[in-house]
């Protein structure tokens, strides 16, 4: 089974809430499950605990081929109470992420600043997603990122999201996911 760690940042309130908003859609438009076993999870947790639970059992094959989103509730650059930050640990165990930005987060420099934060600690990431619109395709490839595309959450909701826009992230990711995990 793949599974995708979605990242996100800001304060927890914030990761929280954009998680909660994008979880359902986001999984419905990549055809994807949403895993919220991690929702619990706050800055005192040992993220080398909460990654050894995702591994199967040594001997007992992984389960089922259905691919999966598990949102992670924090920036993966806050420190943590025992040291380190999730960046760290996501590299140590070669979890695969994707970054997931909502629109007015691009206003800014962090989607090149996380991008970068999880290349220094070798987390292999996937790429990049926008979650709301206008998506400025221009800008984007300006910015030499490795965006999938952009969602916009009310058209997913309402069943309104073009094919075309689903399909061309869903692509994405999926060309993104054999050529940077492979």
């Amino acid at each position: 089974m793949t599974l995708l760690v979605v990242l996100s940042a800001g304060p927890a309130a914030q990761v929280k809430a954009l998680h909660g908003d994008l979880a359902e859609p986001l999984a419905r438009a990549l055809q994807w499950t949403w895993d919220d076993r991690w929702q619990h999870l706050g800055p005192g947790d040992d993220p080398n605990s909460a990654l050894q639970q995702l591994q199967p059992p040594i001997g007992e094959p992984a389960p089922g081929p259905r691919p999966a989103l598990l949102g992670l509730p924090l920036d993966p650059g806050l420190p943590l109470v025992c040291g380190g930050h999730w960046a760290e640990a996501l590299g140590a165990w070669r979890q695969p992420a994707v970054l997931v930005f909502s629109a007015d987060q691009l206003e800014s420099g962090l989607p090149a600043a996380m991008t970068s934060l999880l290349k220094n600690w070798q987390v292999p990431l996937v790429g990049l997603v926008q979650w709301g619109e206008p998506w400025a395709s221009a800008e984007r490839r300006r910015d030499g990122l490795p965006w999938l595309g952009a969602l916009q959450a009310e058209k997913i909701s309402s069943g309104q999201i073009s094919s075309e826009r689903a399909c061309q992230v869903r692509s994405a990711l999926d060309l993104a996911l054999r050529s940077r995990l492979s």
